[in-house]
C-alpha cells in the first residue's frame, strides 16, 4: 500500500502544490533517463508475499498488530486488513546462492513468523482469498490501525461519492455493497520484482503484460469469496471493483480505473509515469520538502516522493517502480497478478516461469507484443481469472488454445531458455519448471484443489457450506506446511 502517511484533511492548496511537485518529479525523471543515471550493472529480483492470519479453527484472526510485534522483524509489515501481513523478502541476484538458497531463506522466515504468530493465537496462511472469510469480517473495524489505510479509504470514497458495488458471477452469484475499501483486504498476492535498465524496461513490461493471463491461469488460487464459489482467480475482479473510485456515470465517460491493466504497449518507463499524472487525480497529496530538480542539479539522487506515492495509489497489474538504494536510483517491474500460495515451492516455480519467460520474450527477434493486440492480452487475463488452468487463451501463431497446450508446446521451452541465458543451470531449472510442467499435465492448481476438496468434504460429511470451507482450509494449511507442490495434493 506504500509508505506510512499521517492522518490529515487535505486542502485545495495541498492538491495544487502536489500537482506542481509531481510535474517537477516527472521532469527530473526525464532528465535522469536522458543522462543514464540508473543502476543497472547488478540487476536483482525481489519478492513480496501477502498472507492471511487465522485462528486454530482456520477462521480469520484480526491480530496483525500482535503478530507483528511477536515477529519483531522489519521485513514484516501490516497490510490493509487486521487479518493480513506482508513479508518483503530481501532482493538478490536471480542465481545467487545455489538452487535451494532462496527457498530455504523464505521457508525459514515463514516458519519463524508462524511460530511467533502461534504464541499470540494465530497462524499464517498463503492463499489468494481466505476461504473462511465472511462478509461480516469485512467492515471499517477490520482496517489495520495504521492511519494510511483509513486516510486512503476516506479519499477513495470521497472521490467515489457512493458505496462500492461488487458483482461477480461464477458457479454462484455475488451481489453486495461495501461502504469501505476493506473487501480489498481479501485479496492477498505474490509480487515479483525485476530490476532492469531503463532501456530494457519497456520490453520487460510489455512481456509481463503479454503473459499475465497465462500466469493467472497456471497459478489461480482464489475460487471462494464470502462462502460463494466464483472465478478460479476471484481476486482479480474483486480487486478491480473494491478500489474503484468511479461512480457509474464516470465509468461510462471512459475515465480509467485505478486498478488498471493499461491500454497500450509502451516504448519507455516514462510512458507509465506520465500516464499516471495525465489520467489519475491524487488520492494522497502529501508533499516532500525536497526539490527534485535542484537535488539532481547538485549531483544528488532525488527520491521523487510525490511521484512514487502517487504511483502507489494506481494499481497496475504490472507496475513501474522507481526506488533509490545505496544512493543509486533503479527501475523495477513489479508483477502483481499472482495470488499468494499455495506453497513456497509453488511460489518459486511461478517466479522461475515468470523470470525465464519474460527474458526469452524480450530477446526474441520479433517481440510477441508486435504480433498481439493489447486488447487480446487483457482479454486473456480475465478469461484466465474466470476459467483457470483450462481457459482457452490467444497466442500469436497458435490462435486460441488451452493453457496447458500453450505452455507445454510453446512457453515452457522459452522459460527454460530465458533462465539458461540468466545463468541458471539445468540442475536448478528442471525442478522449478518441472512444477509448472506437472501442473499442466495434471491440470491441477490451487483453485482446482480447493474446489475439489470443498465438494469432497461437503459431499462426504454433509457439512454446511461454511463448515466444509473451514475443514478444507484446515487441510490446506497442513499441506502448505509440507511444501509439496499443489498438483500433488490428494483429495480424500
Amino acid at each position: 500500500m506504500g509508505r506510512d502517511v499521517p492522518a490529515l484533511v487535505f486542502t485545495r492548496e495541498d492538491r495544487r502544490r502536489y500537482r506542481i511537485k509531481m510535474h517537477e518529479c516527472l521532469d527530473a525523471l526525464a532528465q535522469m533517463l536522458r543522462e543514464a543515471r540508473f543502476e543497472s550493472e547488478r540487476p536483482q529480483v525481489g519478492l513480496e508475499i501477502e498472507l492471511n492470519l487465522v485462528d486454530d479453527r482456520a477462521e480469520p484472526a484480526m491480530r496483525n498488530t500482535d503478530v507483528l510485534e511477536a515477529i519483531s522483524d522489519p521485513a514484516w509489515s501490516t497490510e490493509l486488513g487486521r487479518f493480513n501481513l506482508e513479508i518483503n523478502v530481501p532482493p538478490r541476484r536471480l542465481t545467487a546462492g545455489g538452487p535451494d538458497a532462496w527457498e530455504s531463506e523464505i521457508r525459514a522466515a515463514l516458519n519463524h513468523a508462524d511460530q511467533r504468530a502461534r504464541s499470540v493465537g494465530a497462524r499464517l496462511l498463503m492463499v489468494g482469498i481466505l476461504p473462511t472469510l465472511r462478509q461480516d469480517d469485512i467492515t471499517e473495524e477490520t482496517l489495520s490501525e495504521n492511519p494510511r489505510y483509513r486516510l486512503l479509504n476516506d479519499q477513495i470514497f470521497a472521490a467515489r461519492g457512493e458505496d462500492l458495488r461488487i458483482e461477480i458471477d461464477g458457479s454462484d452469484r455475488l451481489r453486495t455493497y461495501a461502504d469501505t475499501i476493506t473487501p480489498e483486504a481479501a485479496c492477498t498476492s505474490t509480487q515479483f520484482h525485476l530490476q532492469v535498465s531503463p532501456e530494457e524496461f519497456a520490453g520487460y513490461w510489455n512481456a509481463a503484460q503479454a503473459i499475465a493471463g497465462v500466469q493467472v491461469a497456471l497459478a489461480a488460487n482464489s475460487p471462494f469469496l464470502f462462502g460463494k464459489e466464483l472465478w478460479h482467480e476471484t481476486r482479480i475482479p474483486l480487486f478491480e471493483q473494491a478500489t474503484d473510485t468511479r461512480p457509474e456515470e464516470i465509468k461510462v465517460q471512459g475515465v480509467r480505473p485505478r486498478v488498471w491493466f493499461g491500454e497500450r504497449w509502451i516504448t519507455s518507463v516514462f510512458d507509465l509515469f506520465e500516464e499516471n499524472l495525465r489520467y489519475f487525480p491524487a488520492l494522497l497529496p502529501l508533499c516532500d520538502e525536497q526539490d527534485p530538480v535542484e537535488t539532481l542539479d547538485s549531483g544528488d539522487t532525488p527520491e521523487l516522493s510525490e511521484l512514487t506515492l502517487h504511483n502507489g495509489t494506481i494499481y497496475r497489474w504490472n507496475r513501474p517502480v522507481y526506488a533509490v538504494a545505496n544512493d543509486l536510483p533503479h527501475i523495477r517491474v513489479e508483477n502483481r497478478v499472482l495470488p499468494a500460495g499455495p506453497t513456497v515451492a509453488d511460489t518459486l516455480a511461478n517466479g522461475a516461469f515468470y523470470y525465464g519467460l519474460t527474458r526469452a520474450l524480450v530477446e526474441e527477434d520479433r517481440p510477441v507484443w508486435s504480433r498481439m493486440s493489447f486488447a487480446a492480452a487483457e482479454d486473456n487475463l480475465h478469461a484466465a481469472a474466470r476459467q483457470g488452468i483450462d481457459a482457452p487463451l490467444y497466442w500469436p501463431g497458435m490462435g486460441e488454445v488451452p493453457v496447458p497446450e500453450l505452455v507445454l508446446r510453446r512457453l515452457l521451452p522459452l522459460a527454460h531458455r530465458g533462465l539458461e541465458h540468466s545463468g541458471m543451470d539445468s540442475a536448478w531449472r528442471e525442478p522449478l519448471l518441472g512444477v509448472i510442467e506437472q501442473r499442466c499435465v495434471t491440470a491441477r492448481n490451487g483453485a482446482v484443489w480447493q474446489k475439489e476438496m470443498f465438494h469432497h468434504v461437503a459431499g462426504t460429511t454433509h457439512a454446511g457450506r461454511h463448515e466444509a470451507l473451514r475443514r478444507m482450509t484446515q487441510v490446506y494449511i497442513d499441506y502448505m506446511h509440507l511444501n509439496a507442490p499443489v498438483h500433488t495434493w490428494p483429495v480424500d
